[in-house]
């Protein structure tokens, strides 16, 4: 059995709450933290949030091992409560890790939960846990979702300090952007908190439990803008200063001193941003803080994310190098090895001269070996040089004689490649999901001898890889048909800018319309970072019929922090 992932599963928050069972102080992987349905949600208390009645319903009685639409492995219970359980489980279909929620059909959570699932599923930002099912089968309503081990989350990454500027900045823009993207689309969180941020290898942050956390819990709000936006405002506040913005521990935080309100953070801790700062208050300010300067408060994500975008660029630390210690001679290098310890302890203070040695080969003898190493090296020297120069007259009177004699017909120029005509390009799509959504650049602007032209991508925010999506795992590109099996010896790629990630590859020459990179075995180019071309010219040519220009990131905008490539002009030779 794998190993738990710290951050694809959540831990029960401290906010004054005690789970029902010894197993609630685990959670689910998209932030369904266990905690009493009759307790005191100080959250939810403190929003006007509104959490529904659960009736006494069991969890069903599932074990590991059991299956779900004979697809789904469950491996390790990770949540059992309130009538519903969360599962760590295996997609042997796709043969990866994933988490599961599980409910019976008469729960009276079951239909929002689906509702809120399939909603979520719906977006479809990469920012976002993704949902990847939602199904009511045999009595029971499931909802599978991504599980992300090698991601950590934000409660992990603050039990180890404060956030720098440049990564607390990170995290607000980030998640109001996110936030602002779900509410356009009628979205909401709900729960948004510590335990429900990650933060990737690369330092991007993934946002999970998507409506589905505030379903699983029964959470409501009548201001459900105002209550996300609050917290990233405690988000925000709790990267800069390690203390939650409330007189309550949680999270693995310690809550503000009681009795002195909520104090901006750079009064908490010293050297926190003055912007950042500002800007969690105006985030807060919808729970009774006050902004140190007259700025409007912040009560949409919407606004919290035009307000980030309105400071001043924090740029990333500077990497620090630290100098080596200063260089001290040892005892044995201060001549005082071995000598005999003086009263105090210590050795001599005086050290005994060392004899200067003679100089070698002073005698009759050594006279003598020098005069008959020297006549070796010379007579070396001799017989090498006129080695060499018998060696070169020898090769410039074959030389000669090659010039004399006519040309002979065994030695011939290897002839130049010769265009091949390109037949049709058709985009490289291996899950039927285009990258060049909202756009009318046609593949055929690639092969039609103008470099003014191009196909062109659509802009992808904040992922060079196409989304980091599934669709998109294969990355994308063009295939050159060239009507029938040729011999290519040279390909010549026009990118639409620098910076692409991208390869030359070929597929066999029975292939018939290949549609998945398998079917391109044949690699003609390593897979690196390519300036304005991509030239390839084989030692042998090699037989295909198509030729796939695969991309699998694309360089960055000038500006908005999105990425876009494409190809202007691709040229088959053979």
């Amino acid at each position: 059995m794998a190993e738990r992932s710290t951050a694809a599963v959540d831990v029960a928050d401290t906010s004054g709450e005690q789970p029902l069972t010894a197993q609630a102080g685990q959670a689910t992987n998209d932030g369904a933290e266990a905690e009493s349905v009759t307790g005191t949600d100080k959250d939810t208390a403190r929003t006007g949030d509104q959490r529904a009645a659960v009736s006494d319903t069991k969890p069903p009685e599932l074990h590991s091992g059991h299956k779900l639409a004979r697809r789904y492995r469950l491996e390790e219970c990770v949540t059992r409560l309130d009538g519903f359980s969360s599962w760590r489980a295996v997609d042997e279909k796709l043969r990866r890790a994933v988490g599961v929620h599980i409910l019976p059909a008469d729960h009276p959570r079951a239909r929002p939960v689906l509702s809120a699932a399939r909603s979520a599923a719906l977006l479809g930002d990469p920012r976002f846990v993704q949902v990847l099912d939602a199904v009511e089968e045999n009595d029971l309503v499931y909802v599978v979702h991504e599980w992300l081990p090698d991601a950590t989350e934000l409660t992990a990454v603050l039990a180890n300090g404060p956030l720098e500027p440049h990564d607390a900045y990170q995290l607000v823009s980030q998640v109001s952007q996110a936030m602002a993207a779900a509410h356009r689309e009628g979205l909401s969180h709900l729960r948004l908190n510590p335990s429900s941020v990650l933060r990737t290898e690369s330092g991007q942050y993934r946002i999970r439990g998507l409506a589905v956390m505030a379903a699983l819990r029964g959470i409501t709000s009548e201001h459900p803008q105002r209550t996300d936006t609050e917290a990233i405002g405690a988000l925000l506040y709790a990267a800069l200063t390690q203390r939650w913005p409330y007189e309550s521990d949680a999270y693995g935080l310690s809550g503000l001193p009681k009795d002195v309100g909520m104090i901006p953070p750079d009064q908490v801790r010293a050297g926190v941003h003055r912007g950042l700062s500002e800007l969690a208050m105006r985030a807060l300010v919808n729970d009774g803080a006050t902004a140190s300067r007259q700025e409007p408060a912040c009560t949409t994500p919407e606004e919290l994310a035009k307000a980030v975008t309105a400071i001043p660029r924090i740029r990333p630390p500077e990497t620090s190098f630290t100098s080596p210690p200063p260089y001290q001679r040892t005892g044995y290098q201060q001549g005082t090895y071995g000598q005999p310890p003086t009263r105090a302890g210590g050795a001599s203070a005086r050290t005994a001269p060392v004899p200067t040695p003679p100089p070698p080969l002073q005698s009759r003898t050594g006279r003598a070996l020098k005069w008959c190493v020297s006549g070796l090296l010379i007579a070396a020297l001799g017989l090498g040089s006129w080695q060499l120069a018998d060696t070169l007259l020898q090769n410039e009177g074959q030389d000669n004689q090659e010039n004399a004699q006519p040309e002979s017909g065994t030695q011939q120029k290897k002839p130049a490649p010769k265009p091949i005509a390109i037949d049709d390009v058709t985009e490289f799509s291996p899950l039927s999901s285009s990258p060049v959504a909202g756009r009318h650049d046609p593949p055929s602007n690639a092969v039609d001898g103008d470099p003014g032209t191009a196909w062109i991508t659509g802009e992808f925010k904040g992922w060079a890889n196409f989304g980091n999506l599934p669709p998109r795992k294969d990355g994308s590109g063009l295939v050159v048909d060239l009507g029938s099996v040729k011999e290519v010896s040279s390909v010549e790629v026009s990118m639409y800018r620098p910076g692409h990630t991208a390869e030359v590859l070929a597929a066999d020459p029975s292939a018939s319309s290949p549609t998945t990179l398998g079917a391109f075995p044949q690699r003609l180019s390593k897979l690196e970072k390519s300036g304005n071309t991509l030239s390839v010219k084989l030692d042998k040519p090699i037989k295909t019929r198509y030729v796939l220009v695969h991309i699998t990131e694309l360089p960055s905008e000038d500006s908005g922090g999105g990425y876009r490539g494409g190809i202007s002009e691709i040229k088959v030779s053979g």
